[in-house]
């Protein structure tokens, strides 16, 4: 999992950085593209066409989707507000599938949750920091990205009780390539020789924290790995620091801290009651 977060973290910058040039429906196509010919090169030769074999098919067809659509929301912020003020505000993603479990499946949340379901929200307050419009808009963004993670793994809880880390894995690069192909109409353009390293390398960077990501929640309880996973903060804001000179914010922090708290804190009830 501390692998995943660095390979991340890695992924999110690059994507940051060529947001700014290129459309961002090209460069997700070609990391997802990437990513897919990376795990296909270590996973079938392994696996061979049985990796495909599934009973929830719908359930990657609805997984898939909206993680591509969290997926365009979380790289619009990258490019409108410093790479750890997104990432801080993508990690309320648990207080949401919190949210959505109570509202949705009619999951009972008790005082204790409820409190920990509002001081995060209250962190993530902090963190949006309103000001700037742009940095409102990117917010927004971060936001909705937030809201749809939650929401997808409220609803798809229990796949890892099925489905192979490697199933997982090809369902989510074949769905998402092809839901990022859409946007290639729409416009592209042709990269540099520099640039097209690097939108690569965001492909390799992608696929190994995907797959890293999906292994660690095999080989250990979610409550074991999980909260190594809030480690991407501390790497996004190192990153934005020593690309574009972004320095925490003393509201950054504090906020962060809250939501990483409340996260951790439910993450905590939620396995005592189990």
């Amino acid at each position: 999992m501390i692998g995943a977060t660095i390979m991340f973290s890695g992924s999110s910058a690059i994507s940051k950085w060529q947001v700014a040039n290129y459309p961002v429906g090209e460069v997700l196509f070609i990391r997802s593209t990437v990513s897919l010919i990376c795990c296909a090169l270590f996973i079938l030769p392994l696996r061979g066409l049985a990796v495909f074999r599934t009973q929830r098919l719908h359930q990657h067809l609805l997984r898939s989707g909206t993680q591509a659509t969290a997926q365009v929301f979380i790289v619009i912020a990258f490019g409108l507000m410093p790479l750890a003020g997104a990432m801080a505000i993508n990690f309320s993603a648990p207080l949401f599938a919190t949210l959505v479990s109570a509202l949705v499946l009619k999951e009972a949340v008790g005082w204790a949750r409820g409190i920990a379901l509002g001081v995060g929200f209250l962190g993530v307050l902090i963190v949006t920091n309103p000001g700037a419009d742009t940095v409102q808009i990117g917010a927004a963004f971060a936001l909705a990205n937030a809201v749809m993670y939650g929401s997808v793994t409220a609803g798809v809880r229990g796949m890892t009780r099925t489905e192979s880390t490697e199933t997982l894995t090809m369902y989510q690069m074949i769905l998402v390539t092809a839901y990022f192909a859409l946007f290639i109409p729409f416009g592209f353009t042709v990269p540099t020789w520099s640039d097209a390293l690097m939108l690569a390398a965001n492909g390799v960077l992608n696929a190994f924290a995907q797959y890293w990501w999906t292994r660690a929640l095999h080989l250990a309880p979610a409550s074991a790995v999980t909260p190594f996973y809030y480690l991407s903060l501390v790497w996004a804001m190192i990153m934005g620091f020593l690309i574009w000179g972004d320095v925490p914010t003393a509201g950054l922090l504090v906020g962060s801290a809250i939501v990483v708290g409340s996260g951790l804190f439910l993450l905590w009830r939620e396995t005592g009651a189990r």
